[in-house]
């Protein structure tokens, strides 16, 4: 059972982190769908290193996986919710840099899990590129993944220096 500590002032400006990412990634993704609507699927924005165009993407992060069954569609949304309920729960747990940094990974699934389930897709619209080589195409909730991810990753080599210093002391 919950108590009510847990409802405190971090659990509402977290929650708050989390709606923020969401409603960001939700808005700038309507603007793109309409936009893209508006010029009949032609690209948005071109230049030299950046073309903004949509592209709906039924993959996981950065179109891989993409499957045009509905059955392993299905069962990779599924997969994905079982994964966002873990981080939701790693959050209740941690504290500081790493619960933000899961924060912004879950508010950026979030994003990303509601398209996957009212379209069937998730709309992608960034694409970096030099030259003919281009970056995966991706949209602000993959941004704010990605960036919580690195978090994590750099927390973890920094916690483990820590350790490893602390032992030899």
């Amino acid at each position: 059972m919950i108590s009510k500590e847990f409802f405190n002032k971090k659990f509402y400006l977290n929650l708050s982190i989390v709606l923020i990412i969401f409603f960001f990634d939700r808005i700038t993704k309507k603007i793109i769908i309409s936009l893209s609507q508006e010029n009949f699927g032609q690209p948005i924005f071109t230049s030299e290193y950046l073309n903004i165009s949509l592209v709906w993407n039924q993959g996981i992060a950065f179109g891989l996986f993409s499957f045009s069954e509905s059955y392993t569609y299905n069962i990779l949304t599924i997969l994905i919710t079982l994964v966002v309920f873990i981080i939701f729960y790693m959050i209740i747990k941690n504290d500081g840099f790493k619960k933000f940094s899961l924060i912004m990974i879950v508010g950026g699934a979030l994003g990303n899990l509601y398209d996957r389930i009212f379209f069937s897709a998730v709309p992608d619209f960034f694409d970096f590129h030099v030259g003919n080589f281009h970056w995966f195409i991706f949209n602000i909730a993959d941004i704010f993944i990605t960036i919580g991810v690195i978090f994590m990753i750099l927390f973890e080599f920094i916690d483990n220096n820590k350790n490893k210093l602390n032992e030899t002391n």
